[in-house]
């Protein structure tokens, strides 16, 4: 994904640092409850899997403001990216017709997608498909 977004602190952050891992990038927003729960659940797997490769980001399309403030409540480990509603038609170029949140694409280590998924994932199917991942790199 040639894809670079501010993240909390304002600094320009390059999707492309991430090549070379597998990436779970989770497009999501504040105000979407799905998104909301599923968010410490990918905090936990994310701290469990970074040694082995994989990089969690969120791609939020709302104000820095109310992503901080969603930071600081619920404390989530990896990247927080700010977008705005533009980022959608990228999420629609990975497989997100509808356009809905939440929306999770995980790409290979070469970039390349290995899943999405519309909706809440359950925890046992993003391990299986980051286990998946990892066995194909």
């Amino acid at each position: 994904m040639a894809l670079t977004l501010p993240d909390l602190e304002g600094k320009t952050q390059a999707l492309s640092q991430w090549r070379g891992k597998v990436l779970v990038a989770n497009f999501w927003a504040t105000w979407c409850p799905p998104c909301k729960e599923e968010m410490p659940e990918f905090s936990r797997i994310s701290d469990k899997y970074a040694s082995n490769g994989v990089q969690f980001i969120g791609i939020s399309i709302d104000s820095a403001e109310k992503v901080a403030a969603f930071q600081k409540d619920v404390g989530v480990s990896y990247p927080l990216l700010i977008s705005g509603l533009e980022t959608l038609d990228l999420s629609t170029d990975l497989g997100n017709r509808a356009k809905a949140l939440p929306f999770t694409v995980i790409l290979r280590s070469d970039g390349s997608v290995q899943q999405v998924k519309l909706g809440k994932f359950a925890t046992p199917d993003l391990e299986k498909a980051l286990q998946s991942a990892l066995r194909r790199d």
